[in-house]
């Protein structure tokens, strides 16, 4: 009697332990193939130079490779920056890594660093 029991209790235990797996997987937010894309692309780098930069009006003139989540083939161009610190530690001729999103119309730079 004991050990039918103790199987018993066994079995219930396990039971409820895959029943609140399955409900804490199904109350998870189910992240489709294209946004798993976007996330990856946007925590990727891009490469590019610095042409310009101009602190009054915060932005900066790169010359940069593809911009994989804004969908952007290299180019030259302007872009605003987030943060105007940002500016301080690059200037005209660094290479550097960025990332970049669309706000507000505008292409901003979220983050650059000096490419080592």
């Amino acid at each position: 009697m004991k050990t039918t029991s103790s199987l018993l209790l066994a079995t219930t235990r396990a039971a409820f332990s895959s029943v609140a797996a399955l409900a804490q997987t199904a109350s998870a937010p189910a992240m489709s193939g294209e946004t798993k894309v976007m996330q990856s692309a946007s925590s990727e780098m891009t490469e590019g130079e610095v042409r310009k930069i101009d602190k009054d009006t915060k932005k900066i003139t790169l010359k940069d490779g593809e911009i994989k989540n804004l969908g952007m083939p290299g180019m030259t161009m302007v872009f605003q920056v987030k943060d105007p610190a940002m500016l301080d530690p690059v200037k005209a001729g660094d290479k550097v890594k960025l990332n970049g999103e669309r706000a507000g119309g505008a292409m901003v730079v979220t983050h650059i660093e000096r490419a080592e």
